[in-house]
């Protein structure tokens, strides 16, 4: 009765719904907790969400809410393989789960539309990244942020290695060339000319193959930041064939089939802060230069009118903050109301949800890097 989703926005998400929308996030801190301590929290939230909908929905229609939820509780499999944390969407009967990999902090919320600032967070591009992990036979992606990375499921049916990509148009010298195998392994080309050349010619045409596909599937849609994981003489080359802008200069030289994600979480971090860094700053540079000329402002009451207008470009929301009440979807007015009524929930969610909804882009910060101190800065588009 529920499904396990990477997709974000989802299209239980972006549709309108009727009936209760329950969120449910929950840190399951996996080296510390066991998976029982894990469904005593998640039943603990179970508890606030029924709690919640008894103000407003009658016995039948709760129950129908928590079958999902409970079926989700009793799983012991799926808190067995949670990560750092969870999300639980559900309505209309369907329930989606993401699974973080990020810490989230514990909330149960029963509204009228669901509340996604964390999810939003989690999948922000702002400190998120891939990794290319390749070699001349084979490759492999990577996705992280500051907590970690991992492998990338890339589908059954997709092709990794030279030999898959390559098939009947691999050269007679690469499909011998173990034959000629020198110390540890390195291929040796004694004595047959053009053999060598021959499987370059491979290798180039293998690591167009992957370029083209990263940036078709990957890059182009998710638009965050690309490192090479690759040993020296693989860095330079790959490189000189690549097309996709959002590969760095600044690779990790070493063999990809090497990676401890355990032990390289932080030395991936800080190559890549200082690009987090400079995003952000360009992001509040560009808000106080849009204030000035009054196309922006931190106003809450100002910004939710905008919101409704269609007029917010880019909005900046405080991570840890909330202010209860909702945003009147047809006026823009900010109505007061406490968020353990399932009728109201985080203005601040309802804003970044609007914007979403809009085309508009949402960035999640941290209290210390934000450019104001009402939770909330808006870039307009006019």
């Amino acid at each position: 009765m529920y499904k396990i989703t990477n997709e974000f926005p989802n299209e239980l998400i972006s549709r309108s719904k009727e009936g209760p929308c329950v969120s449910i996030y929950q840190s399951t801190e996996r080296h510390s907790l066991t998976d029982k301590q894990s469904i005593i929290k998640f039943k603990n939230a179970l508890k606030a969400v029924e709690k919640s909908m008894e103000e407003k929905y009658s016995d039948k229609e709760i129950k129908e809410a928590m079958k999902p939820l409970l079926e989700i509780q009793e799983d012991r499999i799926f808190w067995n393989k949670a990560k750092e944390g969870v999300c639980v969407l559900s309505a209309e009967g369907e329930t989606i789960v993401y699974n973080l990999k990020r810490p989230v902090p514990d909330l149960a919320v029963v509204a009228n539309s669901f509340h996604i600032k964390p999810l939003i967070r989690n999948f922000q591009s702002a400190d998120r990244y891939h990794l290319l992990g390749i070699s001349r036979d084979e490759f492999q992606l990577f996705e992280g942020n500051r907590y970690g990375f991992e492998q990338v499921d890339l589908g059954e049916d997709v092709p990794n290695t030279l030999e898959e990509i390559l098939g009947k148009d691999l050269t007679e010298p690469h499909l011998n060339v173990g034959a000629y195998g020198g110390v540890g392994g390195t291929p040796m080309f004694h004595g047959h000319g053009g053999k060598k050349d021959e499987v370059e010619i491979d290798t180039e045409r293998f690591f167009k193959y992957v370029d083209r596909f990263i940036l078709n599937e990957y890059s182009q849609h998710e638009r965050i930041p690309l490192v090479l994981v690759a040993l020296d003489e693989h860095q330079g080359e790959f490189k000189k064939f690549s097309n996709n802008p959002y590969l760095l200069d600044k690779g990790i030289s070493m063999n990809f089939e090497a990676l401890d994600i355990g032990q390289l979480r932080e030395t991936f971090w800080k190559e890549l802060e200082p690009l987090y860094i400079r995003k952000t700053k360009e992001l509040i540079d560009r808000f106080e230069t849009s204030r000035a000329q009054d196309l922006g402002s931190d106003d809450l009451a100002q910004v939710a009118r905008a919101s409704i207008e269609n007029r917010v470009d880019t909005i900046l929301v405080e991570a840890d903050r909330e202010i209860n009440g909702k945003l009147n979807k047809e006026t823009g007015e900010i109505i007061d109301g406490h968020i353990e009524n399932p009728i109201f929930d985080d203005l601040l969610d309802d804003l970044a949800e609007k914007v979403l909804r809009n085309n508009g882009e949402v960035v999640i910060l941290p209290k210390e890097r934000m450019p104001s101190d009402t939770g909330v800065a808006a870039i307009y588009r006019f």
